[in-house]
């Protein structure tokens, strides 16, 4: 007899993968509202730390964000007064953005939002099977350096 459709769906490892990103998606996205952020935001704020200051095209390509959803967050986070758009040193022609000091207290706040609502996701984890699986995830995902 064969097997039930949910049941074989709910068997996949992409499909139960899915789910506890979609978890995870929720409760971080909770945390960072409670500071006033979405995602993106705070997704971009931290690539800008890391990588500022940055032509906006390289930090769009770094984000893997279309360029015109770019302009709407760092329309946001530059109104807000978290980040700078100014010419570029390197090319006048282009904008490179920074991050000013309020976008590097907010995002500290975020980090830590972050970090307490993905401790909840994998809270039924031991710290060495939280270990494991990050490394699995790490491997699995393409994104190992």
């Amino acid at each position: 007899m064969p097997e039930a459709p949910l049941a074989a769906i709910r068997s996949l490892p992409s499909w139960l993968l899915g789910r506890a990103a979609a978890r995870g998606r929720t409760l971080v996205s909770e945390a960072l509202a409670v500071e006033g952020q979405k995602m993106w935001h705070h997704v971009v704020l931290s690539a800008v730390r890391e990588l500022g200051p940055v032509a906006q095209a390289d930090l769009g390509r770094s984000v893997q964000l279309d360029p015109k959803d770019l302009v709407g967050v760092l329309n946001d986070l530059q109104s807000a007064g978290l980040v700078v758009r100014e010419p570029d040193p390197k090319d006048r022609r282009k904008n490179a953005v920074s991050l000013t000091g309020a976008g590097a207290r907010l995002l500290k706040r975020c980090e830590r939002a972050a970090r307490t609502a993905n401790d909840e996701l994998l809270a039924p984890l031991s710290a060495a099977e939280r270990d494991q699986f990050m490394d699995l995830l790490i491997r699995i995902s393409g994104t190992e350096s």
